[in-house]
C-alpha cells in the first residue's frame, strides 16, 4: 500500500521561505511522476508543481513559477518543495500525490493521481 507523508509546513512571514518534504513508501517511487497540490479553505485543490520520475522535467503553476522549486531524491524516496518569497495567498494545506500510471508524466488534474498524503499546513502571515 502506497503511503505518502508530508512534513515541513508551518508559519512564515510574507517574503519568507518554507521547505516541504514528502516521504513515500509502498511503491517503486522512481517509476512515477509526483506532484504537489494545495487547497485553501473554501477553494478547490489546485496543482502547484510536478516532476517526472527521473527528475528531468518539472512543471509549475504560473502562480508559483520563479518562487517554488520541486525536487526529488529517488534513492531516499522523498520529494521536496522549496518555497521562497512566500505570499499570504500561498497559505494552504499542501499535499503530495503519485500519478496513477508509470507512463504518465506530470499532470495537473487531481484525477490523474491515485495516492495522496494527509497534507501539511503552510501559513503565510505577518
Amino acid at each position: 500500500q502506497v503511503q505518502l507523508v508530508e512534513s515541513g509546513g508551518g508559519l512564515a512571514q510574507p517574503g519568507g521561505s518554507l521547505r516541504l518534504s514528502c516521504a513515500a513508501s509502498g511503491c517503486i517511487f522512481s517509476n512515477y511522476a509526483i506532484g504537489w497540490f494545495r487547497q485553501a479553505p473554501g477553494s478547490a485543490r489546485e496543482f502547484v508543481a510536478g516532476i517526472k520520475r527521473e527528475g528531468s522535467f518539472t512543471r509549475y503553476t504560473e502562480h508559483v513559477k520563479g518562487r517554488f522549486t520541486i525536487s526529488r531524491d529517488n534513492a531516499k524516496m522523498t520529494l521536496h518543495l522549496q518555497m521562497i518569497s512566500l505570499k499570504p495567498e500561498d497559505t494552504a494545506l499542501y499535499f503530495c500525490a503519485k500519478v496513477k500510471s508509470e507512463d504518465a508524466g506530470t499532470r495537473e488534474m487531481p484525477y490523474s493521481y491515485d495516492s495522496w498524503g494527509q497534507g501539511t499546513q503552510a501559513t503565510v502571515s505577518a
